[in-house]
């Protein structure tokens, strides 16, 4: 295990401020997010993983590459245990919690090996995805996209943009999941939760 405030000026962590071509502003480090209040404290968690850190410049680059003026933005990175623990408890008994790992499993956030990400256009502005983040609907579930297309909840240009984020970021190395159209786990998640050390 490592401690968050450990963090900072670790080998194996590589700050999300030093990766070129990528926006960062972390929702829990604000009021703007599902549980709306600040969640980090005075916690720093502009960080990853060095390896998903490295990663993540490679997806921004091929954007950069294949889609001249668009970028990413970061949402969410390193969530520490005690992070990913309090917002447990806030969604405790409610069906909100299918969206967040049970953190006796633990998080693949709290090992710095994911990342919420989206993407921003030439004009700096967030584009539209069909749903905001951390939007628990099934609108953000890339499995029910075609038919909610279908259905005329999401829009073509909205799975368009999403294909482009997912594009940028799997010929990275990242995987996605079913239920979030931004979250992206770099590596196995086996692998993650029993080599790896997680940040408390």
């Amino acid at each position: 295990m490592i401690s968050c405030e450990d963090v900072p000026g670790h080998p194996d962590f590589r700050s999300l401020l030093s990766i070129a071509g990528v926006s960062v502003d972390l929702r829990y480090a604000t009021p703007d997010n599902f549980v709306g209040h600040p969640v980090y404290g005075g916690l720093d968690c502009n960080y990853l993983r060095r390896e998903a850190g490295d990663a993540l410049e490679k997806a921004a680059a091929w954007l950069a590459a294949h889609r001249p003026g668009y970028s990413l933005l970061v949402l969410d990175a390193l969530r520490p245990q005690r992070v990913q623990e309090l917002l447990w408890s806030e969604l405790a008994g409610t069906p909100l919690t299918l969206y967040l790992a049970n953190p006796e499993r633990g998080s693949i956030h709290s090992f710095g090996m994911a990342v919420d990400v989206t993407l921003l256009d030439a004009q700096g502005r967030e584009v539209d995805m069909g749903t905001g983040f951390d939007e628990m609907t099934l609108a953000s579930h890339p499995e029910y996209e075609v038919e909610l297309m279908a259905q005329g909840q999401l829009s073509a240009a909205h799975l368009a943009e999403r294909g482009w984020l997912r594009a940028a970021m799997r010929q990275a190395g990242f995987h996605g999941i079913s239920t979030e159209w931004w979250h992206f786990d770099f590596g196995d998640r086996v692998a993650v939760r029993r080599d790896l050390p997680r940040v408390m």
